[in-house]
């Protein structure tokens, strides 16, 4: 579903007109809808039913406290790669036993949090990682229940910088020498090598990758298991891609009919972990126009918004529509424009040459599909403070992270205290 539409020539978020949000919260602010994500859900929900996967959120994608709890209310499980993500899972009420623990550096500290809060999971991605855990594990007294993530040396044709299952990358354990790390695994104390985890990449809109992965990780759980080891669960991953300018989603229902067809034989528990798919087209990034330039070659946006608010365009040279909260007439001229921002980097700049009606100082535009990867990449890069995140429900709205003041920001410092006369003492 699509929840920002126009209504009386104005662009609203479900019920709510976003320029009076903007009166209220100020800009740049990111807003997300309640409605878009529960219906993401439940699209997952609907295409999985009858196939046993669990669906576990990948927080990574947008760790609002309010996102992570509406999702949690559905019933719906955490992918957590931090120690920070796991504390905000079990904070907005995922329970332990929906929680799965990936990523490829986790600590000491991070492991014995994990094993404390009694989680479902640990994917493991090296042997260094594996010994570890087992040395933590056997030291607490518990015995940890873990995946080891393979590679699976499949490309999932997606952008370099979020392919994560061909050799070369730093993820996982290469599928080749998989078996060798399971037998490693069952002499450990502590350690109880269960399942298969994998996942090749993000922003995934073919369903090819999915079946090559599935298919040779089925291969692998039916040698383990002739070896004697018993996989029982199957951690298929994430990376559903969603629509940023032409792409096509990826069609549930002919995945879900891919895990019935390649993974539902091995009779494992099995879990999924989308994040985009759930949260990127339920928010925007909502910014105001500072001022028209133009010269004799281009003709600038300068907007409030800037890459330390909105990364990807600069990391990725990604793609978002940017919408004039103003709809337009109908018939009105377009005219290129590049959107840019207020940081001093060439690097800050949204697009160029988009064409867009005439736009003028003062008037809001929206950036979309800007729910994933937003505000969970933002940084105070030249000082500018973090932006407020609204979660709006039908024709209410609440600011569910607010924009610190710049006494907060400085107050987060401190002065040795060799220097002298600190203004503040």
């Amino acid at each position: 579903m699509n929840p920002f539409q126009y209504r009386n020539g104005v662009l609203h978020a479900e019920g709510l007109p976003l320029p009076a949000i903007a009166e209220a919260v100020g800009t740049p602010f990111y807003c997300y809808s309640t409605a878009a994500i529960e219906a993401n859900y439940g699209a997952f929900a609907r295409a999985l039913d009858g196939t046993g996967v669990r669906i576990a959120y990948a927080l990574k994608a947008n760790s609002n406290q309010a996102v992570i709890r509406t999702l949690a209310g559905l019933g719906c499980g955490a992918d957590v790669v931090s120690e920070g993500e796991l504390r905000r899972a079990l904070a907005a009420g995922v329970p332990p036993d929906l929680i799965v623990f990936s990523g490829v550096g986790k600590t000491r500290e991070e492991m014995e949090a994990a094993l404390a809060a009694g989680i479902h999971q640990l994917n493991v991605e090296s042997v260094p990682e594996l010994e570890l855990l087992s040395e933590v594990a056997t030291a607490m007294g518990r015995t940890a229940e873990i995946a080891l993530r393979i590679n699976p040396d499949v490309d999932a044709g997606t952008h370099a910088k979020i392919t994560t299952g061909v050799k070369g990358n730093k993820f996982g354990i290469d599928i080749d020498q998989a078996a060798a790390v399971y037998r490693r695994a069952r002499e450990l104390p502590g350690i109880a090598p269960v399942g298969v985890a994998l996942h090749i990449g993000s922003q995934l809109t073919d369903i090819a990758p999915y079946r090559a992965a599935y298919l040779r990780v089925a291969e692998l759980i039916r040698a383990l298991r002739a070896e004697g080891i018993a996989i029982s669960r199957i951690d298929l991953g994430g990376g559903m891609g969603i629509r940023y300018r032409d792409e096509r989603p990826l069609d549930l229902d002919s995945f879900a009919a891919l895990v019935r067809e390649a993974v539902v034989p091995l009779d494992c528990e099995m879990m999924i972990e989308p994040g985009r798919s759930l949260v990127g087209n339920a928010g925007l990034l909502v910014s105001r126009v500072i001022y028209v330039k133009e010269t004799d070659h281009r003709r600038f946006l300068i907007v409030d918004g800037a890459m330390n608010d909105l990364i990807r365009p600069s990391l990725y040279d990604a793609w978002h529509d940017l919408i004039p909260v103003r709809e337009p007439e109908p018939g009105t001229a377009h005219r290129p424009y590049d959107i840019v921002g207020p940081v001093c980097e060439t690097g800050d700049t949204f697009a160029r040459d988009r064409l867009l009606p005439p736009l003028a100082a003062g008037e809001l535009v929206a950036f979309a599909s800007a729910g994933a990867y937003g505000a969970v990449m933002a940084s105070t890069y030249n000082s500018r403070p973090l932006v407020p995140e609204v979660l709006v429900k039908g024709e209410n709205f609440a600011t569910v992270r607010k924009r610190p003041t710049f006494e907060e920001m400085i107050a987060a410092d401190t002065v040795p205290p060799w220097f002298e006369g600190d203004p503040r003492t």
